[in-house]
């Protein structure tokens, strides 16, 4: 077991079998997030040995989302690249009797005939899990398991815990999914004289019916280009995942990157289901936009109505949702027409509205100005649509409240 004084290592080994799943985002951050907090190394590794299922596009698809979140390695490499590191260990494995060739009798088309085997001792395995406590598992159930199809075609137990032991691996952090790989992995350390890791499995992800999501049930939902695509930003994707399965163990919601990298510890892991939270996404974003700098603000306000009706043309107006709660029609009247003349003069109409009420001044000019009840401020919208135009709606609007008076 490692100690907890030496340099922590640890790594994401994600397969380029699908697009960057947010299960898989959830990992990365964590294993990230501890690395950095603890002065350690986090090594990213592509483990596509799924010579059938592996794309290129999906591999750029892993790199391009974890660099757009900041979640820079500091080590890579792929699994297709280490074909004679796996080779040697299956050659010495069977060279001390610890796996062997076994012939199979193939039960479908285009199955193998011969493939290699791991010789299982037959034993229980016991580990700490710093998420889940003490494990343990009878390896007699799991038989004499397949780790390769051939020398120059390791399988994934294999592969992972070659990859493990030769970088040094201290920490291995990863979804909960996982938890029934780890006997067969341990038997593998033990049988090529590699140091167990500490394990973390972290808790499932699911949606409102408590189903874990998967690609399967919930398609591109899973996806991190999805959000990515909305106009999430990357830092509120960042400190969403973050608290799914983690909490801080105070009351602060909104991080930073660098605040999270200070303040993460699995002692707040928990190890119950986490519920992804549309809802709760969108307001963590609409926080993360509120730090940023005017313009940027504007950017990204720009980009979330650009498709709404009231950017293409005419609002069209409802004279009874014009006025603000039970403010009459002929006091909204004086208020749109002196907000229209303090923007012709390019003077201060949140003065005007702080002395006369601002839902009874700014509601109107907001409405006036798109048409809809739900909408960016009157003062952002004016800098979007620009004085002519915002003048020009301003007059119509009074032009229909003035002809139900």
């Amino acid at each position: 077991m490692k100690s907890k004084n030496e340099n922590i290592v640890v790594r994401m080994a994600p397969s380029p079998t699908g697009y960057l799943h947010i299960g898989s985002v959830r990992t990365t951050l964590f294993n990230f997030l501890f690395a950095r907090h603890n002065g350690g190394k986090y090594i990213l590794r592509i483990e596509d040995t799924d010579k059938e299922r592996n794309k290129k596009e999906y591999e750029d698809d892993i790199l391009n989302g974890l660099k757009w979140l900041g979640l820079e390695h500091d080590e890579f490499y792929r699994q297709s690249e280490r074909t004679d590191v796996y080779k040697g260990y299956l050659k010495k494995m069977i060279d001390d009797g610890l796996a062997y060739v076994s012939k199979e009798e193939p039960k479908e088309e285009g199955q193998r005939d011969e493939v290699i085997r791991f010789k299982n001792p037959n034993k229980k395995i016991q580990f700490d899990d710093l998420v889940r406590g003490s494990v343990e598992f009878d390896t007699t159930e799991l038989g004499d398991f397949v780790i390769a199809k051939s020398v120059e075609e390791p399988l994934y137990h294999l592969a992972v815990v070659v990859d493990d032991h030769e970088s040094k691996v201290t920490h291995v952090i990863r979804g909960e999914e996982h938890i029934s790989n780890t006997p067969r992995q341990i038997l593998i350390q033990e049988a090529i004289g590699a140091e167990r890791p500490i394990y973390a499995h972290l808790p499932v992800i699911v949606d409102e019916s408590r189903k874990k999501l998967s690609k399967r049930k919930h398609g591109a939902a899973v996806w991190l280009s999805t959000y990515k695509d909305e106009g999430y930003l990357p830092e509120a994707i960042i400190n969403y995942m973050a608290l799914l399965g983690w909490n801080p163990g105070t009351e602060q919601e909104i991080f930073t990157l660098q605040e999270l990298i200070g303040v993460f510890d699995f002692s707040h892991v928990q190890k119950s289901s986490a519920f992804f939270d549309v809802k709760k996404l969108q307001w963590v974003n609409k926080e993360h936009i509120k730090l940023l700098p005017k313009e940027g603000q504007r950017k990204i306000l720009l980009k979330e109505i650009e498709n709404e009706p009231y950017m293409a043309g005419e609002p069209d107006l409802d004279v009874e949702k014009i006025s603000w709660k039970k403010v009459s029609k002929e006091e909204t009247l004086k208020h749109l027409a002196e907000a229209k003349k303090i923007i012709e003069e390019n003077g201060n109409l949140m003065e005007y509205a702080e002395r006369e009420g601002k839902g009874n001044v700014l509601w109107p000019v907001r409405y006036a100005l798109t048409g809809a009840e739900a909408s960016p401020d009157p003062f952002t919208m004016l800098e979007i649509l620009g004085k002519e135009k915002s003048l020009k709606r301003l007059e119509r609007a009074i032009m229909v409240l003035n002809a139900k008076i």
